[in-house]
């Protein structure tokens, strides 16, 4: 397992676990198929943002193996 900050980490199909953007003071994570990655950059300090399958957003905390 590894942590989502390096877009080419993170590929489309791939289970992960997000932060969605209400959960960041909690850190509660939801899982989830990523569907689209939505970060252009190549890193960020906080995680890739994604869209999972289900449609929700976020930054990527843990890819799955």
């Amino acid at each position: 397992m590894s942590e989502g900050t390096k877009r080419t980490d993170i590929k489309v199909g791939a289970k992960v676990s997000i932060v969605l953007k209400q959960d960041q003071r909690s850190g509660k994570l939801t899982e989830g198929t990523v569907k689209n990655i939505l970060t252009k950059s190549a890193t960020h300090p906080h995680g890739i943002k994604v869209r999972l399958e289900s449609g929700l957003v976020g930054r990527v905390k843990v890819i799955q193996a």
